[in-house]
């Protein structure tokens, strides 16, 4: 596998949404891919406690297009299809992207070692 050049923005917890409508949100993380825009592409969510299916319904408002949940050491992938997200196995923004190599990288101890492992991997020319 190569590695792709996808221009993305990473946005941080920056909040999102507006008090007024119920629908503003901090992400743990967010990015627009491609350019920047006022809501993020993709948004990751670190599950400590149970309610992240709930915050779902807080980015389908949104419109946000792609929301990952970090959970136990596994990441469950929703893309937004029509009103509704649909839980899938692969990201639809990125489909090229192994979302199982890359959660059993994230799960390494030492993140030297896990990012330098990874890139060796998808740079791999097979």
């Amino acid at each position: 596998m190569r590695t792709k050049k996808i221009r993305f923005y990473g946005r941080g917890s920056a909040t999102i949404g507006k008090q007024e409508d119920k629908t503003r949100r901090e992400p743990d993380e967010s990015y627009n891919l491609g350019t920047k825009k006022s809501i993020p592409d993709l948004i990751l969510e670190m599950t400590v406690t149970s309610g992240g299916i709930n915050k779902l319904e807080i980015y389908r408002r949104l419109r946000v297009p792609e929301v990952w949940f970090w959970e136990d050491g596994l990441l469950s992938v929703y893309c937004l299809q029509g009103d509704s997200y649909i839980k899938v196995f692969k990201s639809t923004l990125l489909p090229d992207l192994d979302l199982y190599l890359l959660a059993q990288y994230a799960r390494m101890s030492d993140q030297y070692d896990a990012v330098t492992e990874y890139i060796q991997i998808i740079t791999k020319v097979t």
